[in-house]
Order: C-alpha cells, then sequence, then structure tokens
C-alpha cells in the first residue's frame, strides 16, 4: 500500500492515482491485481467498501452454493453503473455505488451476478463463442469457394453471391450469439430473484436499476434494435420479473438502518474522492445532519483542508462511535499527512484491533505507519505487520514496495530484492518479477522458503504462453 507523502498536495495526489489507473481511498493508492492490471482495469481497493461489499454478497453467495467457491469481489473506478464477472472474480464499478441510493440495490446486482457463476454462464459463453468462430469460418470458406468458382467460370453473379454467403452466416452467427446472451441475461435475473428471496430479501432495487436503465435510454433518444445488444431491453426486463418480485413477501422490505447508515457513508467517501470537496454534500442534501455527511465532510476537510481541522472532525467521529475501526483510519490518515507517524501508528493500531473483518489493507497502513517513523525496531515491526496484511492480501502491489522498503532499510538485501519481485509478479510484470527474484537468489540462503519462492517466480510461465 501507498499511504499519501507529507510533502504531495491531495488534489495532485488524487489526480496522479487516476492518471495511473488506480484511485486513493482513505489516502491509499492500489492498483490492480495481476490478472485486471494486463487488462487496464482500474481497480480500487479500501478496507471499508470491500467489507460492506462482502456484506452484502455473503448470504447471496450462500444461497446461490457459490460461497465456498472462492469467489473475489473487485471494485473497478468507473463511474459508470455496471458490474460483470470473469470467471471468479466478479467486478463491480464504484459508479454502481455511488448511483445506488439503498443497499438493496448493490445486492439485487451481486445477486444477478452470482446467477452468471452460479450457472456456469461463461464457460457455455466461451462455447458459443467458439461455435461461433467455427461458422464463421466455414463460412468464409464457403464464400471464398463460391467466389473461385465464380471466377473460374467467369460468373460475376456466383462471386458475388460467394461474397454473400460469407456475409449473411457471419451475420447469423453474431446474431445467435448475442440471442444467446440475452437469454443467459434473463436466467441470471430470474436466478437473483430466488437469490434474494431465500434470504429473505426484496427484489425492488433490480426493478429500481432496471428503471434507472430504461429512464437513462430514454433521456438519450437512442433507438436500439433489441436483436442488435447483448441484453434484454431494460423495459422487458422489468415486464419479466416485476408480478414475480412483487408476489413476494420480502417485496417491501427495507434495508436494516445500520446497512442504510454504512451505504451512505461509503457513498460520501466515494463522492468526495471522484467528484471533490462539494460532492458529498449535493449526494446527501436530504440529510445534511447525518453521519454519513459528517463523515464525508471530514474526508473533504483531510483532503482538501487543513490537518487541524481535520482531525478534529475525525476525533468528532470517533468519539460518538469507537467502535468504527474506519474513523480510526482516517485518523491515521491525516496524521501521516501532517508528518505525524508515531501518533498514526497507534491510530492505525487501533483500527486493526477493532477491524471485525480483519482487512490485510488496514494491516498495512499500520506496518507503512512503523516504516515511516524509521527507527530500527518500528522497522523490523513494520515487517511484521506488513508481512501480515500480505497473509490476508496476496495480491496487495504496494505492500510489497513497501515490505521491499523496510528490508533495505534493515540491511535484508536478498528479501527486499525478493518482495520487489513478488509486486511486479502480482502486478503481472512478469520479466521484471523474474529478474528480481534471480537476484534475490543470489543472496539467499539456498533451499530456505525465500530462495524456493524466488525459483518459483523464475519458473512460472505465464498464460498464454508456452515457454
Amino acid at each position: 500500500m501507498r499511504k499519501p507523502s507529507p510533502n504531495i498536495p491531495a488534489r495532485s495526489r488524487l489526480a496522479r492515482a487516476l492518471v495511473a489507473a488506480a484511485v486513493f481511498i482513505n489516502g491509499v493508492a492500489f492498483t490492480a491485481p495481476a490478472q485486471a492490471q494486463q487488462n487496464s482495469v482500474p481497480v480500487v481497493r479500501d478496507a471499508e467498501i470491500e467489507a460492506l461489499v462482502r456484506d452484502y454478497a455473503r448470504p447471496i453467495f450462500k444461497a446461490a452454493g457459490i460461497a465456498n467457491g472462492g469467489v473475489n469481489i473487485i471494485l473497478v473506478n468507473d463511474q459508470r453503473f455496471n458490474a460483470f464477472v470473469a470467471g471468479r472474480r466478479m467486478f463491480i464499478n464504484t459508479g454502481a455505488l455511488l448511483q445506488s441510493e439503498t443497499p438493496n440495490e448493490i445486492i439485487g446486482v451481486i445477486a444477478h451476478e452470482a446467477g452468471h457463476i452460479a450457472g456456469g454462464h461463461q464457460e457455455r459463453l466461451r462455447e458459443q463463442l467458439a461455435r461461433a468462430q467455427t461458422m464463421a469460418i466455414v463460412a468464409g470458406l464457403l464464400g471464398v469457394g463460391a467466389t473461385i468458382a465464380g471466377a473460374a467460370t467467369k460468373s460475376g453473379g456466383l462471386a458475388q453471391a460467394g461474397s454473400g454467403i460469407a456475409l449473411g452466416a457471419t451475420e447469423m452467427a453474431r446474431r445467435g450469439l448475442l440471442g444467446y446472451q440475452r437469454t443467459e441475461e434473463a436466467t441470471a435475473d430470474r436466478s437473483a430473484l430466488e437469490y434474494l428471496e431465500a434470504t429473505g430479501q426484496s427484489a425492488k432495487g433490480m426493478l429500481t436499476t432496471f428503471a434507472r436503465f430504461a429512464s437513462a435510454l430514454s433521456l438519450s433518444g437512442t433507438k436500439v434494435d433489441p436483436y442488435q445488444v447483448s441484453h434484454p431491453m431494460p423495459r422487458d426486463r422489468i415486464a419479466n420479473l416485476q408480478t414475480l418480485a412483487q408476489r413476494s413477501p420480502h417485496f417491501d422490505k427495507k434495508d436494516p438502518e445500520g446497512l442504510q447508515i454504512r451505504h451512505d457513508m461509503m457513498r460520501a467517501k466515494i463522492a468526495v474522492y471522484t467528484q471533490g470537496q462539494a460532492a458529498a454534500s449535493r449526494l446527501l442534501r436530504k440529510d445534511p445532519r447525518g453521519l454519513a455527511m459528517m463523515y464525508g465532510d471530514a474526508i473533504a476537510t483531510y483532503l482538501y483542508g487543513n490537518p487541524k481541522s481535520a482531525l478534529q472532525k475525525a476525533d468528532a467521529l470517533i468519539k460518538a462511535h469507537p467502535k468504527n475501526p474506519y474513523f480510526r483510519e482516517l485518523r491515521g490518515d491525516i496524521l501521516i499527512k501532517a508528518n505525524k507517524p508515531a501518533e498514526a501508528a497507534q491510530a492505525y493500531a487501533s483500527a486493526v484491533k477493532l477491524d471485525p473483518a480483519k482487512s490485510g489493507i488496514l494491516q498495512v497502513a499500520y506496518g507503512q505507519a512503523l516504516l515511516a517513523i524509521g527507527k530500527p525496531d518500528a522497522v523490523q515491526k513494520a515487517v511484521t505487520e506488513i508481512r501480515k496484511g500480505l497473509d490476508r492480501d496476496r495480491e496487495n502491489i504496494s505492500a510489497y514496495r513497501y515490505l521491499a522498503q523496510a528490508y533495505g532499510q534493515l540491511g535484508e538485501v536478498g528479501e527486499a530484492e525478493l518482495a520487489a519481485a513478488e509486486g511486479y509478479f502480482y502486478s503481472g510484470v512478469y520479466h521484471d518479477a523474474k529478474v528480481f527474484a534471480a537476484r534475490a537468489q543470489q543472496k539467499l540462503k539456498r533451499g530456505s522458503p525465500a530462495w524456493v519462492r524466488a525459483q518459483d517466480i523464475i519458473n512460472y510461465k505465464a498464460p498464454g504462453k508456452k515457454k
């Protein structure tokens, strides 16, 4: 993890992060896991938001039968209302979190994406893609054959027909694939209803989401051919689901008050970090004195105001809610920015102790503050804390940089270079990972766990490469 440097203005720091396809949340810039990063997906890491979304997903995953399937939820820095799955990873845009007014709306999104995972839709989609490609290839060969025959017989009409055969069959394959995707989307919608019913939750949030899509489409004035898109039209989705959703005894059930407050606090945080100082005020104008507004104001003051005022606001939040770990985290962020690492370390230590989710992000933040103190005993403890964080979150790329720095300060060069190799490895920069792993091996005891890990990195073959 990378905490903000005290001498870099917050506004500049956020701009740099966004340019680098990362985003700062509570002062921490995180980059993508290797797979996402290679595909240029700007990933957001934040302990509070991740814990909340996991709480939303946990009962849904259980109902879908994928609770033990190792499904990871990844937050994407994108303002659009969207979510998607890739393998065992579920990606949710920050735009979806920001625009959703209730937890139930996001829970509905998660239920739909869980339907895709539980239904094995991706595997079957790959089969359909292969089938479509095969059809296109066959069509192309038929077209070429007809064209050659036309040329051989000097028949221009036959040659033109050959081109038409190829184009027509390719279009049929494409439309067939889109039709298949629309069917899978409708199936995932029905599965989502089942999961929501099984967990005693309302499907009203799903209908609200589809109504939002329909409204946006209507306002855009765009005319869409329903057979040329991969999803059913929003109005059709509402029509297909509304009767079933309204039959449920849970349809009018509201989210628990505490969950709604956490949701509003999450939205306030995202708004300030992505839309500026006054974003929380605009977002939460209906509740200007609520906890979420206070939280958003404290974050805005931390980013755009002075540390002393920000610290007072954070302390007021802590006094009102002493068991909230994320208020302690914010206090630590403010103190790091004020160049008070020892006090920041105390705040992060409290956050770690109070955190029910046991987030590796908070653990690494604690280690980073200890590292900033600079004293040998603090740096040694920083290594311990950062390693604890990495044990919980192996793909926290920034943490490896801090671990390398800590080992370097302690004079353990082999371990420092191995940590650098790990960072490059999880970033998907495999060539540099192998270079640093080889350098690390020269300084590590042969056969030791660290030496073996370095060898694993050296021997690693990236997906899609034979050698």
